[in-house]
């Protein structure tokens, strides 16, 4: 059996069926913006490899920072010991977040960042004596991850979770704020959040939400007074403020954080993806000296989590190079380069009478359909037209490396408008 087949038959991919529905393209090698398959093929990356390899592929100053790391400690366990690679890690979370976010833990993924958020979330209202609060309440549209306590606050009716629904955690939802990045705020927007939490606060203990994006779960963008009304009501209710900033952290909106775009600061803040510029998985937990001071400071006197491989050195070193590299150059000035390209290229677009709307934030271009694409036979049009853009539901989206360039970009644009031309 050729590799090929063996995969097919034997290798699950991510949100696929066994034996895979579509194609599986083998990859060879990738430089900068580039992915190159074995044939010698070589595709515009669209998607930074989910969003997180914002300095392109085999960056050289990530590269080193990994090697160098490796030939002096690779890995320990973090039970009892500690190293300099996390601690500067730590050093640099504190200081490019809101000054009260100076407690860090370090896990795995993302997924598993969440899992750490409402762990001491939960803990901390038991810690208070509230041992009553155990629901979490999301918005609808939400997605935070892929393991069991992340798609408990995910969307239970429209995500690509809606299988496992009724046999979760029996969380609380909200409506999907309506108001638009774009749209005149109106207290108005905030009823029903209002009156989800006014009527069930004492079961509450925590409100996740990815401000401003909401990622996998729609591309939607919306109005920042949205999350500076929901922290009032937080605060008045006595209920931990999750951000789930894995997808917006380090750049992707245009701010540093998408919560710069607010006046909020979270009790909770999970970074991941882009933290390491994609080199190695590895994700962070940012809270505060109330949340910490509680869970510490009461039984069972500890926060009960600790992943194998929690602040593993060589990931470590590839986020501090990756920010470090981030902060070096003028990532603003190139997102917003990103952004008006977008905006400009993926104009021809609105034409389409498939199309039900383009929309551009940061260097998030988004292009979304009147109805669902078939992932199978939409991904080899674009192969066809030398770009990697994998679409889902009805969202043909594009999340690039910082480093791409504008020809690169209208690369990308002109493929999304001949392929959805033809649909």
């Amino acid at each position: 059996m050729n590799d090929k087949d063996f995969d097919s038959a034997h290798i699950w991919h991510p949100y696929s069926s066994l034996p895979a529905r579509g194609e599986i393209y083998e990859v060879d090698g990738a430089y900068e913006r580039k992915i190159v398959l074995t044939d010698g093929t070589e595709l515009i990356d669209g998607m930074a490899s989910w969003w997180s390899v914002i300095h392109g592929y085999n960056n050289p100053v990530l590269q080193k920072a990994v090697c160098t790391q490796a030939n002096k400690l690779s890995h320990v366990m973090f039970g009892g010991l500690r190293h300099a690679p996390a601690t500067r890690l730590a050093r640099m979370l504190v200081k490019m977040t809101p000054k009260v976010l100076d407690k860090v833990f370090f896990a795995d993924s993302g997924s598993v960042a969440v899992e750490v958020a409402l762990k001491l979330a939960l803990q901390y209202q038991i810690a208070r004596g509230r041992t009553q609060k155990t629901r979490i309440l999301s918005l609808e549209g939400a997605y935070h991850g892929d393991t069991i306590g992340a798609i408990s606050v995910c969307d239970p009716e429209n995500s690509m979770h809606s299988v496992f629904s009724g046999i979760l955690p029996g969380n609380i939802f909200t409506l999907r704020p309506s108001c638009k990045f774009a749209d005149n705020w109106n207290d108005n927007y905030l009823a029903d959040v209002t009156e989800v939490i006014e009527k069930r606060h004492t079961q509450i203990a925590a409100f996740i939400l990815e401000p401003i994006v909401q990622g996998a779960g729609g591309m939607y963008f919306y109005n920042p007074e949205y999350i500076n009304g929901v922290k009032a009501l937080c605060d008045r209710y006595d209920i931990v403020l999750i951000f789930d900033e894995i997808a917006t952290g380090f750049g992707r909106t245009g701010k540093l954080f998408a919560l710069e775009y607010t006046d909020v600061t979270p009790d909770i803040l999970c970074l991941g993806k882009a933290m390491t510029g994609g080199m190695l998985s590895m994700a962070a937990v940012l809270t505060t000296a109330k949340i910490s001071d509680a869970v510490s400071k009461n039984p069972p006197y500890a926060f009960m989590h600790g992943p194998t491989f929690m602040a593993n050195p060589l990931a470590c070193a590839a986020a501090i190079a990756s920010i470090d590299l981030l902060l070096k150059f003028d990532w603003r000035l190139q997102v917003k380069t990103i952004e008006r390209t977008l905006q400009i290229s993926l104009l021809k677009c609105k034409k389409l009478k498939i199309v039900k709307e383009v929309r551009v934030l940061g260097a998030i271009g988004v292009v979304e359909l009147k109805k669902k694409v078939q992932l199978d036979k939409i991904q080899p049009e674009f192969v066809k037209h030398g770009v990697w853009i994998r679409p889902f539901t009805n969202l043909v989206y594009v999340m690039p490396a910082y480093t791409i360039t504008k020809a690169e970009i209208k690369k990308l644009a002109d493929a999304i408008y001949k392929v959805v031309s033809c649909l």
